[in-house]
């Protein structure tokens, strides 16, 4: 009996390390409008040395819109550039069980807001939150893990 306990205590040693990893929010995510509820885009998050960037990869707009938009109320060197490739997420590094200390970029109005995110639901989906001063002064977006 002891030896099954010591094999089964190993293997979950072991695969503690590759749970942990799954929480990590890298990877593709599907924004969802906080307002409509639709999908917005997909948005890869990558990590470097310790602090994530999100990249815009596709929007999902309706047939009559602008297929490949230009942020054209953006204010800074992202003003009149192409809204897919955009990095919208930077500066978030690791505070505790969140992310925190980043900015994001709403194409839409071209303003920048503070931004923190919080992995959910076992790591398949974050709580992006994009707000001005302080946390309770802004808004929450729910993203869904595509991979």
């Amino acid at each position: 009996m002891f030896k099954r306990f010591t094999a089964g205590f190993l293997l979950a040693a072991a695969l503690a390390p590759a749970f942990a990893a799954d929480l990590s929010p890298v990877g593709l995510w599907q924004n969802i409008d906080d307002e409509t509820g639709k999908p917005k885009a997909l948005i890869r998050i990558t990590e470097n040395n310790g602090v994530l960037q999100g990249q815009i990869e596709k929007l999902f707009r309706a047939p009559n819109e602008d297929q490949a938009p230009k942020c054209e109320k953006c204010t800074d060197a992202r003003k009149d550039k192409p809204v897919i490739g955009m990095v919208i997420l930077t500066g978030l590094k690791k505070d505790g069980d969140e992310y925190s200390g980043g900015e994001i970029l709403d194409p839409n109005n071209g303003k920048v807001y503070k931004s923190k995110l919080e992995l959910t639901d076992g790591g398949k989906k974050l709580k992006m939150r994009g707000y001005i001063g302080m946390p309770m002064l802004g808004r929450t977006q729910t993203w869904i893990r595509q991979e």
